[in-house]
């Protein structure tokens, strides 16, 4: 890489540091190029990306982002992993790491939060952004299904009595 396709490349990982919301290190020594195609795949799959940086460019793009402390893990074949879901990047390199040994999760940032290899998969434990909202959702949604059914009763409990009364009231009149 000459000069300018450095400067390129530090620019568009500044502008990646600043747009997305979690970056996952991991190291990838002896990964066959098969193995990181399937890996690219996967986290494509999960709306995220998987990029093999120059660790050297990596810190330079890093400086003045809510990333820079995973600078120190930025040593040996590293590859970076980004995504504004936070939980699908995670889950994705996570469960790539447990079928293939090669992979190794060094850690990552959630935002200016530095993450080790366990917070990582902790993380990858909680459910994804989309399940979270479907449950959020449902939690608004049932106390006004609730509160819906609690109004109706007492107009149904007094149909059924007015119901009655007029029964009675006919069988009195005939």
């Amino acid at each position: 890489m000459n000069r300018t396709e450095k400067q390129a490349a530090v620019a568009a990982l500044a502008a990646v540091f600043a747009e997305t919301s979690m970056v996952v290190v991991t190291q990838n020594a002896g990964l066959t190029v098969a193995d990181v195609t399937d890996l690219r795949r996967k986290v494509r799959a999960a709306g995220a990306t998987y990029k093999v940086a120059k660790n050297r460019l990596a810190t330079l793009a890093l400086d003045g982002t809510q990333f820079d402390g995973i600078k120190p893990m930025l040593k040996g074949p590293t590859a970076l992993a980004w995504a504004a879901d936070p939980v699908a990047v995670a889950k994705v390199i996570v469960e790539f790491a447990k079928t293939n040994d090669k992979l190794v999760l060094v850690g990552g940032s959630l935002g200016s939060q530095v993450l080790d290899a366990n917070g990582l998969k902790a993380l990858a434990e909680l459910p994804s952004l989309d399940a979270l909202r479907a449950q959020l959702v449902g939690l608004i949604s049932t106390p006004a299904t609730r509160i819906a059914s609690v109004v109706q009763a007492p107009a149904g409990q007094l149909a059924r009595v007015f119901g009655a009364y007029a029964k009675t009231g006919e069988a009195e009149a005939a």
